[in-house]
């Protein structure tokens, strides 16, 4: 054979899996502080009568985690992790696999083929990003409401879907927060956007940054994306969540309505509650996510080239034995 043969590589089925996989991994690591920042994004501070809260609250990360597990042990901080996970890994499969489709759509309509510019890669990642959420969301309102039940009525992952569906607006509560999660599609363009301003700002002229200097950049980039996008954020736990005990079950219809509730009821800075937590988990998600990127696409690289060979094994072993059936069927005369 001459030449040098071709890298192999993973097709967008293989890479949606690698990468709902690596995910799934750095997600589960940091899992107690997704839980964290939802319940403080959840909570609004209402008084009773006697001029106490109705519910407990927590004062920051720290006194959340404190509290959870003085009451409902550790196990308390993985509080509908399962639910979690499936939404991490559904949303990052469907992310993968419609910006592959996107992406050959664009490519194909163009009538002169090259790699689209840094805007068409975002916009392309925009619209993946916002079927993505279509089809993803439900689990995320289920996994938000998982989060939040008190630990008197936990309940499982169809039982929450179902109280969600029987005690709002039928299916369609399902997909409670969408507009504010398409508008949170922007949020990577944000990062990528701050990031080229920051470059120029402390390395100016400089192309090849140093790994330290690569991380820096991404972690400042990504904490200006989230602060952002926070009241969203916020907003959108709030729709998906349990309305708060004082409006006596009635749901929020509309983000809008949420920033009004807790403007009124706790100022404008609480629009941004829970964003510590928040930062944390997107720069420890980030990180690990780098680290295990490569080695979770050479394990599925490894990994279907092995299923590829036992396939291939199976169906020659089939062509065989179907070959050996037919000899042994022909006539004497034949053979």
């Amino acid at each position: 054979m001459t030449g040098q043969s071709k890298p192999a590589r993973l097709s967008p089925w293989g890479s949606a899996v690698a990468g709902a996989t690596g995910a799934v991994l750095a997600n589960s690591i940091v899992y107690p502080l997704d839980l964290v920042k939802t319940k403080l994004q959840v909570q609004v501070k209402q008084k009773d009568s006697d001029g106490t809260d109705e519910e407990e609250h927590y004062e920051s990360t720290i006194d959340a985690i404190t509290k959870i597990v003085e009451k409902e042990g550790l196990t308390g901080l993985y509080s509908g992790i399962a639910g979690s996970l499936l939404g991490v890994a559904s949303t990052n499969f469907a992310y993968f696999y419609w910006y592959s489709v996107v992406r050959t759509l664009y490519m194909a309509s163009n009538k002169t083929p090259k790699p689209p510019g840094t805007a068409i890669e975002l916009s392309l990642g925009a619209v993946a990003g916002a079927v993505a959420q279509i089809f993803t969301i439900p689990v995320s309102v289920i996994t938000t409401r998982q989060q939040t039940q008190p630990k008197s009525e936990k309940k499982s992952l169809l039982d929450t879907g179902r109280e969600v569906v029987e005690s709002e607006d039928g299916w369609s509560g399902l997909w409670r927060g969408l507009k504010a999660s398409l508008i949170l599609v922007v949020n990577p363009a944000i990062t990528y956007g701050a990031y080229q301003r920051l470059k120029e700002v402390f390395f100016p002229g400089k192309n090849n940054l140093k790994p330290w200097e690569a991380f820096f950049l991404g972690a400042m980039s990504k904490a200006l994306a989230t602060i952002a996008t926070q009241p969203l954020i916020v907003a959108k736990v709030g729709l998906q969540s349990r309305p708060p005990a004082a409006r006596k079950g009635k749901p929020f219809k509309t983000f809008g309505e949420v920033m009004r509730y807790i403007i009124e009821n706790e100022g404008v800075m609480s629009l941004f509650k829970g964003i510590g937590p928040q930062i944390t988990k997107g720069l420890l998600v980030q990180g690990l996510l780098m680290m295990t990127k490569e080695r979770m696409e050479l394990f599925f690289l490894v990994l279907f080239a092995s299923l590829q060979r036992v396939k291939k094994d199976k169906l020659k072993k089939a062509a065989d034995v179907v070959a050996d059936k037919a000899k042994t069927s022909l006539p004497a005369t034949l053979k």
